[in-house]
């Protein structure tokens, strides 16, 4: 049944950003991108501006899905083989983003966001806003990303 379904879906937006593809590594945390909304889809905004964070949810155009199901993630060796599903890389089946961004200004249908990791010209599929809901205090990661979070925070 899985192979037979199909799922079609719209960008609502693109991102524009003027760092270059190269350059995104390692900037998670500064980088600084605009989502521009379609015309047709502004009105959805409204209320938008009262979140201090959002979730994007964008599709990854540029990435292949990997023919592995198992990898080091982000390709470094020094790291434990791990599923491709329980992994942060670009190698999914379908390339879907996701990140948490600072909501720094929102001009009409432009969104400026803190920590958006998208590529300029990356489809936007869709944006929510981040809430009480979604955090969470005490998550259960593996001891090896664990260490890795605190070294990159450090």
């Amino acid at each position: 049944m899985s192979e037979s379904m199909n799922i079609q879906m719209n960008p609502i937006g693109l991102v524009e950003t003027d760092v270059a593809d190269a350059d995104m590594s390692g900037r998670r945390r500064t980088l600084i991108s605009d989502i521009v909304i379609f015309d047709e889809h502004v009105p959805a905004l409204l209320g938008i501006s009262d979140y201090s964070h959002i979730v994007v949810l964008f599709w990854m155009h540029d990435a292949e899905p990997s023919e592995k199901s198992v990898v080091h993630p982000r390709g470094n060796v020094d790291l434990p083989l791990t599923g491709i599903l329980a992994s942060r890389g670009r190698g999914h089946p379908n390339p879907i983003g996701l990140a948490v961004c600072d909501l720094l200004n929102v001009d009409g249908g432009r969104l400026t966001v803190r920590r958006l990791d998208a590529y300029n010209g990356t489809p936007i599929l869709d944006i929510k806003p981040y809430d009480s809901y979604d955090a969470y205090a005490d998550i259960r990661m593996p001891e090896w990303l664990a260490r890795r979070s605190k070294s990159t925070t450090a």
